[in-house]
């Protein structure tokens, strides 16, 4: 082969299949074939692993609670703040496709209505209100300090909702970077890997390969 030494052909770095469990107990067997850094990987892996396990209830506790706690107070606020007042719609509401239904009671569409604010003076705003009203209809709202339509404060089943859904954020976020870090070690490994392979190629090669 003119033109100097045969490029290096590592082997592909494919584990076997049988998911992460037996890839990493693959790693750990001694075997012929495990390289040290084969090891490694699979004692990295195996301490993320339960990293991933200790702090994901730790982190699921602390966003938890501190979202409840956070989204407790909010609601405290607005209910302090907050105040219902009566609103008189200006246009019609859109009548619900099938009146009557269950649907129909639940819906609701947003409409321009009139109001007095705090400050005594009348403005208008979009609400969002029952299905079929005329308008003229008298309905009820809610308005924070500065005289803006809201909806009303936050419910208990609400703050839960919102707070479990951080606290899920939580966990995912630590599994995400446990996974992270697991494929940084792993890239850096894989390298180190080639630039072996190639280092030792180098010395092999000329011992059993003719150039012609």
């Amino acid at each position: 082969m003119p033109g100097g030494l045969p490029r290096a052909q590592p082997p592909p770095d494919v584990p076997p299949s049988g998911g992460p469990a037996r890839i990493t107990l693959w790693r750990l067997r001694r075997n012929p074939l495990r390289r040290p850094t084969d090891l490694l990987q699979a004692w990295i892996g195996l301490g993320l692993l339960l990293a991933v396990l200790a702090a994901a209830p730790v982190a699921l506790f602390l966003a938890h609670d501190t979202a409840f706690r956070h989204y407790e107070r909010q609601a405290e606020h607005q209910e302090r703040t907050w105040q219902r007042t009566t609103a008189v719609l200006v246009h019609d509401s859109p009548r619900h496709p099938e009146p009557g239904s269950q649907q129909a009671k639940r819906a609701r569409y947003s409409v321009t209505v009139r109001l007095t604010g705090p400050d005594g003076l009348t403005r208008t705003a979009r609400a969002d209100v029952p299905a079929g009203l005329p308008a003229g209809s008298s309905v009820e709202v809610w308005t924070d300090p500065d005289g803006r339509v809201t909806g009303p404060p936050m419910t208990d089943d609400e703050i839960r909702s919102r707070s479990a859904g951080w606290a899920i954020l939580a966990v995912l976020a630590v599994c995400a970077v446990g996974a992270a870090v697991y494929g940084l070690a792993a890239l850096v490994l894989r390298r180190r890997n080639l630039s072996a392979w190639a280092e030792d190629w180098s010395r092999t090669a000329p011992r059993w390969t003719s150039f012609r």
